[in-house]
């Protein structure tokens, strides 16, 4: 199986991905999640987890997903606050409701909110 290499700051180490992970989603998706109360707007992607070993250790072990799946950054929000939320593609579903997310950070990623997904400003795209 062929693999890449990237480097996660939140890590502070290089993860190795395999080549064909995929990412149901993609940046500017306005997604729930599955379990919890809360959804948000996708603004970067893991091909697999990029997180600290502390972090996914307190995921309950019965709730814990696979390291090897795409996992998602997202400006999240909730009745009680808005928050950056870190999350894999198994826990994630489309948020059909629409509209968009009440978070101070989109409109410093986001240009405009269409047909429920956002646009990611033309100054941070490559």
């Amino acid at each position: 199986m062929e693999h890449t290499e990237f480097y996660s700051a939140q890590a502070g180490k290089r993860i190795q991905a395999p080549r064909h992970a995929r990412a149901r989603f993609a940046i500017g998706d306005v997604v729930k999640h599955k379990n919890h109360d809360f959804r948000g707007v996708i603004f970067d992607i893991d091909p697999v987890f990029a997180n600290s070993d502390e972090w996914y250790e307190q995921i309950p072990l019965d709730l814990r997903p696979s390291r090897d799946q795409p996992y998602y950054h997202l400006l999240a929000d909730s009745e009680e606050a808005s928050y950056v939320a870190y999350v894999s593609q198994q826990n994630l579903l489309i948020d059909t409701d629409g509209g968009p997310v009440d978070h101070p950070g989109v409109d410093q990623l986001f240009e405009q909110f269409s047909a429920g997904r956002y646009r990611l400003r033309a100054s941070l795209t490559h």
